[in-house]
């Protein structure tokens, strides 16, 4: 782990690239901690699920029940044979798609989850050193309960990822990412379906394949999307309770675009990222998915109390 030191974290948005939810900027008082210098890795999350035989949310047998409570009313059961444990996979389409239903490049896949990232017939065999994917957050903070860590907050993780560089856009300063020495694992070309590779990865990449930020953090911008522990309000910041010392976050969720689940935060972006879906690898960027949702580009790192 690596120690992020105290300091004001002027938070929001640095360019146009900037959502609303990323406004207002606004000061947080932000006590030192700990954080892991990369994200978990397939290799680390093994560990504890051989020390305590947790079973993954893709793992388990589905629910439907709980998953109708999220959805919009009337909304017709699925198939029992597409009912069954498995994961959100992406899939690499073969012609340019309008970038508003991302239902045509995810597929529900099952038996896809941690040891299985692809679908049933992958495997992790010379990927340990990759960020465990498939992870919901409650499975995050299983682990990190496991480890003796917990999930960053939202202002947690974007005062570390600054690295102290005020208002910058990206962990290593303001250099476009797709100028200069590749800085980040992400998608370079046409999303969804032309990925040049400059980078050097068509999916994750192992950890720490990048230079490091001023704190000495890796992959805070793409490889995979990390969880943090706050609900998100999209809201937020025009709220009081948003300049409060080390911030825990809202109560509860708000996202009218997705009025009927409750969303927990991510942050970082990932290999699918690039300026023409998401920009999701700038320090300000805020995301949401259901905490029981895992994709094969989700993952997370922990911190720990100073």
């Amino acid at each position: 782990m690596v120690l992020i030191p105290s300091g004001n974290l002027n938070m929001g948005g640095d360019n146009d690239q900037a959502d609303a939810n990323e406004f207002p900027k606004h000061q947080v008082e932000i006590n030192s901690f700990w954080m892991d210098e990369s994200e978990v890795t397939n290799q680390q999350f093994k560990e504890f699920i051989n020390a305590t035989n947790y079973l993954t949310i893709a793992e388990r047998p589905v629910n439907w029940e709980e998953i109708k409570s999220t959805l919009p009313p009337n909304t017709p059961k699925p198939a029992d044979s597409l009912l069954q444990p498995g994961a959100l996979v992406f899939h690499q389409l073969t012609e340019q798609v309008p970038l508003n239903n991302p239902a045509l490049w995810w597929r529900w896949t099952i038996g896809a989850d941690w040891q299985h990232p692809e679908g049933p017939e992958s495997n992790l065999e010379n990927i340990m050193n990759h960020p465990v994917v498939h992870i919901s957050w409650e499975d995050a903070m299983a682990y990190a309960k496991w480890a003796g860590k917990r999930l960053p907050t939202e202002a947690e993780w974007e005062w570390a990822a600054r690295g102290g560089k005020e208002n910058a856009i990206y962990p290593w300063g303001n250099e476009n990412v797709n100028e200069g020495k590749p800085k980040a694992n992400f998608w370079q070309g046409s999303f969804p379906f032309k990925n040049i590779m400059s980078d050097g990865y068509l999916t994750t990449a192992p950890v720490k394949s990048f230079a490091p930020n001023e704190f000495g953090l890796f992959d805070m911008s793409g490889n995979v999307w990390e969880w943090c522990s706050d609900w998100l309000d999209i809201e937020f910041y025009k709220k009081s309770l948003a300049a409060k010392t080390n911030t825990k976050g809202p109560s509860v969720g708000f996202n009218p675009y997705n009025p009927y689940q409750q969303e927990k935060v991510i942050r970082g972006g990932s290999f699918l990222c690039n300026d023409g879906y998401c920009s999701g690898y700038r320090n300000a960027r805020r995301m949401g998915s259901s905490p029981d949702t895992g994709l094969n580009h989700t993952g997370f790192r922990c911190v720990k109390e100073l």
